[in-house]
């Protein structure tokens, strides 16, 4: 004789969080279907989602980009108003600290051999109120439009090339026969004008009009020679480099753009470092 089966009455098994299995949970998962804690859970359209299926989810979901390849993402323009602060805050020091500070940064031509990061602090430096007003209004309006365009690093690298540029050139163009060779040169007006230069390119890629960046910056081209002691070949360099940062930018096809971000810039650096090396050498 056999003994008689029934239904199996013993309990069920308690579900258990697979990340944490010392907490009960009997709310599941709506994609994987397993249990899921209260730190794991992640709110979904329908219901939650575990942290592994939101992972995976990530990996598999291509991002939002830009027409120039950009990473879509909303919110302030982080990098630009990071500028203007650091800006904003070397002023204040000149302000506070005076020749000692601004001395110390600024640029001056016949000293750059021994201070080649002149080059680029003397982009954060600014001689007067409205010098500094102008260039910050002028950042904030063109990062806000090129960042969310471009992203954060190609807008500072942008920004930072230029300002760079502006600088060399300004040495290449001082005379050393001249007092041009012992003046200091300060100010972000370089690399305003190379965002000048990229939103410039970047507009007629778009096919929009640049009609409204070619008034601006004719009217400052004719300042920077009516106006005393205005660098404006601080101007016409970051202008240019920002020209030819702006063509990397948007019109390298897709698949070149991350190694144009790249290289880019790098060959613009080694190009401007050789003009200065030969001029530094022939004086």
């Amino acid at each position: 004789m056999t003994q008689p089966t029934g239904p199996d009455l013993s309990p069920a098994p308690v579900p258990v969080c697979p990340r944490h299995p010392d907490r009960v949970s009997y709310v599941r998962c709506q994609r994987c279907g397993r249990p899921v804690c209260p730190e794991c859970q992640r709110p979904a359209a329908v219901g939650v989602h575990c942290v592994d299926c939101v992972q995976e989810a990530a990996r598999t979901t291509r991002t939002a980009r830009t027409a120039f390849g950009a990473p879509v993402r909303g919110g302030a323009p982080v990098v630009t108003y990071t500028l203007i602060a650091i800006n904003v805050a070397a002023f204040a020091l000149q302000l506070v600290l005076g020749r000692s500070f601004t001395g110390a940064f600024d640029l001056v031509p016949a000293y750059v051999p021994g201070n080649l990061y002149t080059l680029l602090t003397s982009a954060f430096l600014h001689a007067s109120i409205p010098h500094i007003g102008f260039n910050m209004y002028a950042l904030w309006i063109l990062g806000a439009a090129l960042e969310p365009a471009l992203g954060r690093a190609r807008l500072l690298t942008a920004y930072l090339v230029s300002a760079y540029g502006g600088g060399v050139v300004a040495v290449l163009m001082a005379n050393p026969a001249t007092s041009s060779w012992f003046t200091p040169m300060v100010g972000a007006s370089g690399a305003v004008f190379g965002l000048f230069g990229v939103i410039f390119v970047v507009l007629r890629r778009m096919g929009r009009s640049a009609r409204g960046i070619v008034v601006v910056l004719v009217i400052n081209a004719v300042l920077g020679f009516v106006l005393p002691n205005v660098a404006w070949q601080a101007h016409l360099g970051g202008f240019v480099t920002g020209l030819l940062m702006g063509l990397a930018y948007a019109y390298v096809p897709r698949g070149m753009r991350r190694a144009a971000a790249i290289v880019a810039p790098v060959l613009l650096v080694l190009t401007l470092t050789l003009l200065l090396a030969v001029k530094l050498a022939s004086v």
